[in-house]
């Protein structure tokens, strides 16, 4: 036995409400955003009188895509990345790229100039050597008022 069911209009409109509670495709929700793979990891560390950086930056040719500048004590890294990949197959086509600029500004040393500065990169990896300055001089009080 069949029955037919009539839909009233207002029935369609509480059909579409509904519509609004349905969860988010999460993947596709966060296409759009950048993901923590595609930040620039850095490492820092002291290494006999030099401040040793490291950056995380695979997948860049340094001589083109690399620009590293030194101003008022801070270190500035700027990188842009350029990748794709092309697949053809019997049964089409497939085209990917990604495209991706990367900066990171850190503190340097006080009086660090870029001439000071060495870079080299190799195997995905950026490693930066700064002299630390020899003479820091003695550390200074702070007057502490009262309102």
């Amino acid at each position: 036995m069949t029955t037919d069911i009539e839909v009233k209009k207002s029935d369609r409109r509480i059909a579409r409400l509904w519509d609004l509670f349905e969860p988010l495709d999460f993947p596709r929700f966060f296409d759009g955003l950048k993901s923590f793979d595609d930040r620039m990891r850095v490492e820092q560390e002291v290494v006999d009188d030099q401040l040793v950086i490291r950056a995380e930056i695979p997948g860049i040719d340094p001589d083109k895509d690399l620009e590293i500048t030194v101003d008022d004590d801070m270190l500035k890294l700027h990188a842009e990345r350029r990748k794709e990949e092309t697949t053809k197959t019997d049964g089409g086509y497939r085209s990917e790229f990604h495209y991706g600029s990367f900066h990171r500004t850190l503190p340097l040393p006080r009086g660090c100039h870029a001439k000071d500065v060495q870079a080299k990169y190799r195997d995905g990896i950026l490693e930066v050597k700064v002299p630390m300055p020899a003479d820091k001089g003695p550390a200074e009080k702070v007057a502490i008022s009262r309102s």
